[in-house]
């Protein structure tokens, strides 16, 4: 069997590892470094945001260490102001997003795997086409705007159907912007990244 065989086996197995290692550092940050870094990251959003004035931003509300801060929908809201709007994801059973809307304010509910989501009328999986902005998160991206996520693959699915003219935008910490990251045909890409130290837009392949 020829080590071309083999290469599927060892770019997981490189994910795997890559993953164990940055999820361990981000649960080392202490609660004042995480917060610090949100607020750095949420000025450089709101910034971006205010400039570009999309009237649909698909958000996404972070978790435990993920950057961004557990406030982020709300910070989405008030920078695309009355006149847009803020979608963010709900995981389906088969780990596909669809999308709901959400008001500054509003409720998020507690789902599965740690989430918190929109309480408001499912839109489907088709809704994000609309949105000329989306945030996402990742575990680290690369220099041609690769993304890692945490293996689930519903954002390389929800990146496939979003429209080839909208900006995508990852957030991360500081050091999560890497060289390379292990990848598959599979992977989705971003335009850009937003880490603590700012805002840095990517060459992505093929766009």
């Amino acid at each position: 069997m020829s080590d071309s065989s083999h290469q599927p086996e060892i770019v997981r197995a490189a994910k795997l590892e890559l993953r164990r290692r940055l999820l361990a550092h981000r649960r080392g940050l202490p609660p004042e470094a995480r917060a610090a870094a949100a607020g750095r990251v949420q000025a450089e959003l709101r910034q971006l945001v205010r400039r570009l004035a999309p009237r649909c931003v698909a958000g996404y509300v972070p978790v435990g260490s993920e950057p961004g801060g557990p406030d982020l929908p709300d910070v989405l809201a008030d920078a695309v102001g009355p006149g847009g709007r803020v979608l963010l994801p709900v995981l389906r059973p088969d780990l596909d997003l669809e999308w709901a809307e959400h008001r500054r304010g509003a409720e998020l509910h507690a789902a599965g795997r740690g989430l918190r989501e929109p309480t408001g009328p499912r839109l489907g999986v088709r809704s994000v086409t609309v949105a000329s902005l989306v945030v996402l998160p990742a575990l680290a991206v690369d220099g041609s705007g690769v993304r890692l996520g945490r293996g689930g693959g519903s954002y390389d699915r929800a990146l496939a159907r979003v429209d080839p003219a909208a900006l995508t935008v990852a957030l991360l910490h500081d050091g999560e912007l890497l060289d390379t990251v292990p990848t598959e045909p599979h992977d989705g890409r971003v335009r850009a990244v937003i880490t603590p130290a700012g805002l840095r837009w990517l060459p992505v392949a093929g766009v």
